[in-house]
C-alpha cells in the first residue's frame, strides 16, 4: 500500500526543512535544554507522526510545531499546546509556565502572526476561529488541543508556505521554551527606524463572514481607521510627512508616523469602544516605541480612538504629562 497524501506531505516538509531555519530546531532545542544525545535528522519523525498529525520530536512536553488534518480536505501548520495527559506528558501542569511564557510574547507581539489564526479543540469540538491571542486560563484543562496557525488545501498544499510560517515561528518557540530568557525582540539591524516617505497598499477593509467574525471585523476596522487617519494627517502635513506601518527599529511597526522637520510623532490606533480602554491598550505599545533602546525619540505620542475622551480621561493623560513629562495624547478619528 503506497503512502497517503499527508504523509507525502510530512516527506517533502522533512526534505525542504534542511534549508529553512526551522531545519535547525533540533540544535536550537540541545542548546537550550542542554541535551547531550545527538538530534533526530528529520524535522517530523516517524515516532511523533501518525496518520493525521505530525509534531516535532519532544513536542508533547513543549511548545510543538504540529501539522495535522482538521478533516478530509485541509491541512493545518502552526504550532501547538497538547494538554493531553499519556506517559510522555503525566501530568498537564508542567505545561503550564509556558503557557505564561506564550501569553507573554503574544501580548508583545501578536502583530507578527496577524496573518495566523487560533482555535482549540475541547472533546472533539472546535471553537470558532480567532485572532491570536493570550489562552485564557479556562482552557487549562485536560484533553484541551491549543493552535497557532493556518490552513490550506489538503490537495496540492504549499510547503514552502509551512516551512517559512515554521521559520517565523522560531522566535516565539525559543522565548517560551528558553523560560524567557530569548530575547523576543527581533533583530532591530534588519529594520532599523527611518522614516519612508509614502504608503504601501491599502490593507482589506471588508471580508466574507466567518467563524471569526468578530476577531476579524475588529482587525478590519483597525485598517478602516488607518486609512482615515493616514488621508486626514496627510491633507493637513502633507503625504510625504506622514507614513504608515513603519518599523519602530526593535522588530514592531507604528501604526502612523508624521515628520515635521527633525521631529517625528508616532500613532498608535485602537478599536475599542472606550477611550480608556484604547489609553491602557497603546500606551505600553508608545512608550517602547519612543523610549526602548535602539528606537527613534518622539515629541508625540499619540492615541487614536473613535469615541470623544471625557473629562476624566483628558485629566489622566494632563496628568501623566505633568508628573511625568510624558508628550502623550488623545485623537478622536471620525468615519
Amino acid at each position: 500500500m503506497g503512502k497517503s497524501n499527508f504523509q507525502k506531505i510530512i516527506d517533502k516538509v522533512n526534505s525542504r526543512a534542511r534549508v529553512h531555519p526551522i531545519g535547525r530546531l533540533y540544535e536550537i532545542r540541545k542548546n537550550l535544554k542542554g541535551f547531550q544525545r545527538l538530534p533526530p535528522r528529520k524535522l517530523f519523525t516517524s515516532q511523533t507522526t501518525s496518520a493525521e498529525w505530525a509534531f516535532h520530536h519532544g513536542g508533547r512536553k513543549e511548545l510543538q510545531f504540529n501539522i495535522g488534518l482538521e478533516d478530509e480536505n485541509t491541512l493545518r501548520h502552526g504550532v501547538a499546546f497538547s494538554l493531553q495527559t499519556n506517559q510522555t506528558l503525566p501530568d498537564i501542569t508542567k505545561l503550564y509556565p509556558s503557557i505564561r511564557l506564550f501569553n507573554d510574547f503574544i501580548q508583545l507581539y501578536s502583530e507578527e502572526y496577524s496573518d495566523m489564526r487560533m482555535w482549540h479543540y475541547h472533546r472533539g469540538e472546535r471553537s470558532p476561529i480567532s485572532m491570536p491571542s493570550c489562552i485564557p486560563s479556562e482552557l487549562l484543562s485536560e484533553g484541551v488541543f491549543i493552535f497557532l496557525g493556518k490552513i490550506q488545501p489538503l490537495k496540492n498544499p504549499d510547503v514552502e508556505l509551512i516551512l517559512r510560517d515554521f521559520d517565523r515561528l522560531l522566535s516565539l518557540y525559543q522565548y517560551v521554551e528558553s523560560k524567557g530568557l530569548s530575547q523576543p525582540i527581533y533583530d532591530s539591524s534588519k529594520t532599523p527606524f527611518e522614516f519612508r516617505s509614502g504608503f504601501l497598499t491599502d490593507r482589506a477593509s471588508k471580508a466574507k463572514a466567518s467563524q471569526a467574525a468578530k476577531e476579524i471585523d475588529i482587525d478590519l476596522r483597525h485598517n478602516i481607521l488607518q486609512k482615515a487617519l493616514r488621508q486626514k494627517l496627510s491633507r493637513k502635513f502633507g503625504a510625504k510627512n506622514v507614513t504608515v506601518e513603519n518599523p519602530s527599529g526593535i522588530g514592531t511597526n507604528i501604526d502612523i508616523v508624521v515628520r515635521q522637520k527633525k521631529e517625528y510623532w508616532f500613532y498608535e490606533i485602537k478599536t475599542s469602544h472606550s477611550p480608556r480602554a484604547c489609553i491602557r491598550q497603546a500606551i505600553g505599545q508608545l512608550l517602547e516605541y519612543a523610549f526602548w533602546p535602539g528606537t527613534q525619540a518622539a515629541t508625540r505620542l499619540i492615541v487614536v480612538g473613535e469615541e470623544v475622551l471625557d473629562e476624566e480621561g483628558k485629566g489622566y493623560l494632563r496628568e501623566l504629562r505633568k508628573r511625568f513629562s510624558l508628550p502623550i495624547e488623545y485623537e478622536q478619528i471620525i468615519i
